[in-house]
């Protein structure tokens, strides 16, 4: 991959390539060893302001969770190319010129000083530099990498809005369905198909209903609701874990009749979502999170315990229950705060105790309850 010659001058990469034309530029298909990508592919300057770089700022949250699953699925993981601009000379040699077809397949040569900038891909190459370090042997396996010829800030900027402009992230009931490691992803999986409570009436490609849909859940909200009621190690054996959202899931069913009127056709699930919050995600999560504590805290009255829901009133209209919890502003809410809140109340009405974060979350919310009043001073 590398030549050389008597001049410093004269070093260059030299990548085994195919050759392709977009919008009349070349363009050059090839495979970089892993190994190699941290050492030819580098980031801008993070301290530059964002008129001066040309990618955004790399999400360092981001790279120890991709760099964790390569190495956890060494045998398996899939990377899409990366997509990178050469600024520098750039020679392309063809294996043959005998035909059209054999003269763009050849070799891209490519001066030592040139800079490779990427345009889509940093953070998997910061991901498989970490990864490096704790699989090295992975070095040797390769990665596409689309290569452009384009010199200048303007141009590189414009390619990564280009490439970013259409893109768009599969919904999370999707990425659930078509992944089969995550192990509660397959404990949901196996529910929607086979659980008396939710066969039939989970949404298995979209994370949002429409009102006139039939189904009253999604799978990405079921899922996340079994997160939540599994420990990590449970939900790792398959067998127990299905047995026990099964238990979890069956016993809160029959506290809540309007799951059971959709499935006798007494309802529609567009009336329920509409008129109340149990079916929505974020009241399944805390269902999940409060069973969890229930098996933890009295593992021998789970069913007893849980007939307690059945005195909840979960319509929309209830605001004194759920506004600032499940709901703000009369609109279901989403966030990880409304969660903990919305898990509080059904941890009250269960006889549970909250976690030290729990009972601070709830101090907050009782104290922005408080009426404000303006004490007049003479």
């Amino acid at each position: 991959m590398l030549d050389s010659s008597t001049s410093p001058a004269q070093f260059s990469y030299s990548f085994p390539a195919i050759r392709g034309v977009q919008a009349s530029r070349e363009f050059f298909v090839s495979m970089c060893p892993l190994r190699l990508l941290p050492k030819l592919f580098q980031f801008d300057d993070e301290e530059l302001q964002p008129e001066l770089r040309a990618q955004r700022t790399l999400n360092k949250a981001r790279v120890p969770e991709i760099a964790r699953y390569i190495v956890e699925n060494a045998s398996s993981y899939t990377f899409s190319a990366i997509t990178a601009s050469i600024d520098g000379d750039v020679q392309f040699t063809p294996t043959s010129k005998d035909s059209d077809t054999a003269s763009r397949i050849g070799t891209l040569t490519v001066s030592m000083d040139s800079r490779f900038i990427i345009n889509d891909g940093q953070h998997r190459r910061a991901a498989i530099e970490a990864a490096l370090q704790q699989a090295p042997e992975l070095g040797d396996e390769t990665i596409a990498v689309v290569f452009f010829v384009d010199r200048g800030l303007q141009r590189c900027q414009q390619m990564f809005a280009d490439l970013n402009r259409h893109a768009v992230k599969p919904s999370a009931s999707l990425g659930v369905l078509y992944d089969h490691r995550n192990a509660t992803g397959k404990v949901a999986k196996h529910l929607s198909l086979t659980s008396p409570v939710f066969k039939n009436l989970v949404e298995s490609e979209r994370s949002t209903l429409s009102a006139r849909s039939r189904k009253l859940f999604t799978l990405s909200a079921l899922h996340f609701a079994t997160q939540e009621l599994l420990p990590e190690k449970q939900a790792e054996d398959f067998p127990m874990a299905t047995q026990r959202s099964q238990e979890f899931w069956e016993a809160v069913c029959e506290q809540i009749p309007e799951w059971l009127y959709v499935r006798e056709s007494k309802m529609t699930a567009g009336e329920v979502r509409k008129d109340f919050i149990h079916c929505h995600a974020i009241v399944l999560q805390a269902l999940g999170r409060a069973g969890r504590s229930l098996y933890e805290q009295y593992p021998g009255e789970v069913k007893k315990r849980l007939q307690r829901l059945r005195k909840v009133d979960w319509s929309r209209t209830n605001a004194q229950a759920w506004e600032g919890r499940a709901m703000v502003g009369g609109a279901m809410a989403k966030s990880g705060q409304n969660v903990t809140l919305t898990a509080n109340e059904i941890k009250r009405v269960l006889g549970l105790k909250l976690s030290p974060e729990e009972q601070h979350a709830e101090t907050a919310l009782m104290a922005a309850r408080i009426p404000k009043t303006k004490t007049a001073r003479s």
